[in-house]
């Protein structure tokens, strides 16, 4: 949903026609209270702001945006009749996301929105896994023991990740073969031991979570076994 904040009427009508016909949903409003009102009740993914406007100014609404944490990441386009360069300065420097001076055409309107909301596009949240004081960010592949950053090998934080994802399961040493070393690898299993041992070692008091099964292969476990 974009939402477009502009009080000339013909504009508004226009613009959310544009974008209507172009495959985006959009909501046009002419005064900032409505705006508000909306925004109470659903965020949009884009805002488009008129800087001359009834009750309070597009300025004004973009930092009020930006101080609230619920909104101070949607991207805010705004739209004036202002074209000097001090106006888009100042109107970036309160954190707009791009600065279109009218008269605009509407295509490339569309085309800046459009590159807009792909370079706002959230990335993937982080994937972190926990085990008491053991953190580990797959993302980062970073490892933290107690606080303390933890240096492991490719291998070893791919091993340890795969334990973490499947708190429980037992892995064979062949399984752990294949899905680390992968099918081609022509080792001996003895290699799963001596990864899990430097594992242990590296992760201190938290090597206890990786849990030996006798005679079958490994699990990570509460470390009470």
């Amino acid at each position: 949903m974009i939402y477009l904040v502009e009080d000339d009427d013909s504009i508004r009508e226009l613009v959310t026609y544009t974008l209507r016909s172009t495959g985006m949903e959009a909501k046009g409003f002419s005064t900032p209270a409505e705006f508000w009102s909306a925004m109470e009740k659903k965020l949009p993914e884009l805002i488009l702001l008129d800087i001359m406007l009834p009750e309070e100014d597009g300025l004004e609404i973009l930092k009020k945006i930006r101080k609230n944490s619920k909104t101070k990441s949607v991207p805010v386009i705004m739209l004036t009749a202002k074209g000097t360069e001090y106006d888009q300065v100042v109107g970036l420097d309160c954190g707009a996301d791009d600065y279109i001076p009218k008269p605009f055409g509407m295509m490339a309107l569309v085309a800046r929105i459009k590159a807009v909301l792909r370079r706002s596009e959230k990335a993937s949240p982080e994937k972190v896994l926990e085990m008491g004081s053991l953190i580990v960010n797959s993302t980062r592949h970073t490892v933290h023991v107690a606080g303390e950053s933890v240096s492991l090998t490719l291998k070893e934080f791919e091993l340890l990740c795969l334990l973490l994802e499947n708190p429980g399961v037992v892995f064979t040493r062949d399984q752990l073969l294949n899905q680390i070393w992968g099918y081609a690898f022509d080792g001996e299993s003895r290699t799963v031991d001596v990864h899990v041992r430097h594992l242990r070692q590296k992760l201190g008091d938290c090597g206890k979570y990786i849990e030996t099964v006798r005679g079958i292969g490994y699990r990570v476990g509460d470390g009470r076994a």
